[in-house]
C-alpha cells in the first residue's frame, strides 16, 4: 500500500485544491472525491497508480491527472463525544 492510500485509510475529511470534502472512497481501486463548490458538484477520480505515485509535500499530496496537479491534505474531522460514555451523571451525588 502506498503511503497516500494508508493516509487515506485514517482519515475522514480531505482537503483537496482548497475545497473541503467529506465524500470520497479510497479503496484498491484509487481515490474518487466529491464536494460542493458554491452550487457546482466537483468530482475528482484517481487511479491506484495515480495514488501510488502520489508526492509528499510537507503535510500536503500532490496527485496528477490529465487535467494537472491536484493538493490534497488528510484530515480528521472533530467529533462530538458520544451521550452514552462513561462520565458520571450530572444530577446523581458522587459516590453512588
Amino acid at each position: 500500500m502506498s503511503p497516500l492510500a494508508t493516509a487515506l485509510q485514517s482519515c475522514d475529511m480531505l482537503l483537496i485544491d482548497g475545497l473541503h470534502a467529506f465524500d470520497f472512497t479510497a479503496d484498491a481501486s484509487g481515490l474518487s472525491v466529491e464536494c460542493m463548490d458554491g452550487r457546482q458538484l466537483r468530482r475528482w477520480v484517481f487511479t491506484a497508480e495515480q495514488v501510488a505515485a502520489a508526492v509528499a509535500i510537507g503535510d500536503e499530496w500532490q496527485l496528477d491527472d490529465a487535467s494537472g496537479a491536484h493538493r490534497l491534505v488528510c484530515m480528521s474531522a472533530f467529533r462530538a463525544p458520544d451521550d452514552n460514555d462513561n462520565e458520571p451523571d450530572l444530577d446523581e451525588p458522587a459516590g453512588r
